[in-house]
């Protein structure tokens, strides 16, 4: 078994950018800027036979560059408590068709639909044991954020292999955008 994940890799610059921001929140764990990524969608454990199956439907699709900008800082919460601060990527037509593209084809070799709607975005820490206040007071800070808009010519097919301080992920395959 083996698990993936399709998602946009970032370039260095941008990686660097958001380092820049993180800490200063006791109890959050911070995601390493090599793992800085943002997800068009998790596929889970797989056996070798369907990661190949994967790999066929996405080296089918077919989808043009594009710009990609990161704009903003958001929250997502479970039951009331903020569970992970990222950055938000702004939305663009190339990016959620891209996205649904991905989608279908990973439909096509029978895995289960997604059922999160799709939000882009960059997580930066996990949150669950950090306190409300100072991860209220750190979006506040960070709201403005931008980054300028970095081309982004293909996807990626990653492996995820999980640590007890972060996961690790290795980039298996790089899909060429047109």
């Amino acid at each position: 078994m083996v698990r993936l994940f399709v998602a946009l890799a970032l370039p260095d610059e941008v990686k660097a950018q958001l380092a820049a921001l993180v800490g200063g929140i006791p109890g959050a764990r911070w995601v390493p800027p090599e793992n800085y990524h943002l997800t068009l969608r998790f596929i889970g454990e797989v056996e070798s036979w369907q990661a190949e199956e994967v790999d066929a439907a996405l080296a089918a699709i077919r989808a043009p560059r594009f710009d990609l900008a990161l704009a903003g800082i958001g929250t997502f919460e479970k039951g009331g408590r903020i569970q992970s601060i990222h950055i938000t990527a702004e939305r663009s037509e190339a990016l959620t068709r891209l996205q649904a593209k991905v989608e279908t084809a990973l439909q096509r070799v029978g895995l289960e639909p997604e059922r999160r709607r799709f939000a882009p975005h960059v997580t930066l820490a996990r949150t669950e044991k950090a306190e409300t206040h100072k991860l209220i007071g750190f979006v506040h800070a960070h709201s403005l954020f931008r980054s300028p808009p970095v081309p982004i010519d293909n996807f990626v097919l990653f492996s995820s292999y999980l640590g007890k301080e972060a996961a690790h992920y290795v980039p298996e395959v790089e899909y060429e955008l047109g």
